[in-house]
C-alpha cells in the first residue's frame, strides 16, 4: 500500500555531492573542536525537561499505549529543541571545561526555505570564557567554515539604527509600529500594539537582517535586555543581553550567550515566557526542570553557542532551500 505517496517519494532531496559536503563539514567541525581540547558528548534527545521559550514549540509524547490513556497526571516527554539543558547539567556536574555536541533537534511548526522541524545543531560550551572570548571562538570557527575573513562585530543598536533609523533600546512599541508603517513593513493583525519585542523582531527581520554578512560574515551583539533568553543581562544604560549571533549572506547561523547562572532569575524568565505563551494561545511548558537543580548546585561561568549546521551547508553549497541539503526533509521523513 502506498498511502497516496508518489512512486519516487523514497528518494532524497539532496544530491550526493551535497551529502558528501555535509560529511566533510562534520569532519571539519569535529577537527576544529578536537584541536582545542573539547570533549564531544551526547545528551538525551527525549527528555521530561524542555527549554521554555515564547517562540520555540517542542514536539511531545507520553509513555502510554494509547492517546486515550493520557491523563492530567501523565508524565510528558519532549523532543529537545536544543541540547542546552543536558549539556549545562554536565557542566554543573564537573565535566571537562570544554564540551561540544552535534545533535538532532526538533522544533514544531518550523517549515520553510530555512527551517525543517528536525535539524542538526552544533552546540558548545567552554568554562572560563567571557562575552568577548566566546565571540572570538565563534569567529575562528566561522573563518574555518567559510574562508571569508574574520567576522566584523557590531552591536544590535548600531545596525538597527543604521537600517531602521530608530534606537531599539529606548523606542516604545508605538514608536516601532509607526516606524514599520513609515518603512512600508507589512505586519500581521495578530501583532499586539503593546508587543515591543514583536515589533523589534519584525523590523530586524525585514529591514536589518537581509543586509548582514553580505561582504563578509558579521556578529551582532548586545541584544535588548528583553531578548536575553538564557543570557546574562549587563546593566546599562542601556541594559543589554550578553547575547550574540552570527550572520552570513543575510542568514542567521549561530546564537551565543554569556550564560545565565542564577536559578531565581531563570525561574522568573520561565514564568514570563509561559505567561507570553498563554496569552498567545500556546500551552505553557514545565516550570520546573533539572537545569534549575544544576544551577542551584553551581553552574560554572561559561559561554555557550548553538550553530545551525544545515544552514552552514546551504551557504557552502549555494543552496536556496534547506531541502537541498537534507537527505529526507519533513514531508519525506
Amino acid at each position: 500500500m502506498s498511502w497516496g505517496r508518489a512512486p519516487d517519494d523514497f528518494r532524497p532531496t539532496a544530491n550526493w555531492e551535497v551529502l558528501r559536503l555535509r560529511a566533510e563539514l562534520l569532519r571539519v567541525i569535529r577537527q576544529f573542536f578536537d584541536e582545542r581540547q573539547f570533549l564531544e558528548v551526547e545528551t538525551p534527545i527525549l527528555s521530561a525537561d524542555t527549554v521554555v521559550d515564547r517562540h520555540l514549540d517542542p514536539f511531545w509524547t507520553a509513555d502510554v499505549n494509547r492517546p486515550a490513556d493520557i491523563t492530567p497526571q501523565t508524565r510528558l516527554y519532549f523532543l529537545q529543541t536544543s541540547p542546552e539543558f543536558g549539556m549545562k547539567r554536565l557542566l554543573a556536574a564537573g565535566s571537562p571545561k570544554a564540551i561540544y555536541q552535534i545533535s538532532r533537534v526538533f522544533r514544531r511548526g518550523e517549515c520553510g526555505p530555512l527551517h525543517n522541524p528536525e535539524f542538526t545543531l552544533v552546540e558548545w560550551y567552554r568554562v572560563g570564557d567571557d562575552y568577548h572570548t566566546g565571540m572570538d571562538l565563534l569567529a575562528e570557527l566561522c573563518e574555518v567554515l567559510f574562508g571569508r575573513g574574520r567576522p566584523r562585530i557590531y552591536t544590535y543598536g548600531e545596525v538597527f539604527t543604521r537600517f531602521v533609523g530608530i534606537d531599539p533600546y529606548s523606542a516604545a512599541a508605538d514608536q516601532l509600529r509607526q516606524r514599520a508603517e513609515a518603512l512600508g513593513v507589512a505586519y500581521p493583525a495578530s501583532l499586539s500594539l503593546e508587543d515591543r519585542d514583536g515589533w523589534l523582531d519584525l523590523l530586524f527581520t525585514e529591514k536589518v537582517q537581509p543586509h548582514l554578512g553580505r561582504e563578509q560574515p558579521v556578529i551582532i551583539c548586545d541584544y535588548p535586555a528583553s531578548q536575553a533568553a538564557l543570557a546574562i543581562v549587563r546593566k546599562g544604560p542601556p541594559s543589554v543581553a550578553e547575547r550574540f549571533e552570527l550572520f552570513v549572506n543575510g542568514i542567521e547561523l549561530a546564537n551565543g550567550y554569556h550564560e545565565l547562572r542564577d536559578p531565581e532569575e531563570l525561574r522568573q524568565r520561565i514564568t514570563t515566557a509561559n505567561a507570553q505563551r498563554t496569552r498567545e494561545g500556546k500551552s505553557p511548558l514545565p516550570p520546573t526542570n533539572r537545569l534549575l537543580q544544576a544551577m542551584e548546585a553551581g553552574l560554572p561561568a561559561c559561554v555557550g553557542v548553538a550553530l545551525g549546521f544545515d544552514r552552514v551547508v546551504m551557504i557552502r553549497a549555494g543552496a536556496n532551500s534547506i531541502r537541498e541539503v537534507l537527505a529526507f526533509p519533513f514531508d519525506r521523513a
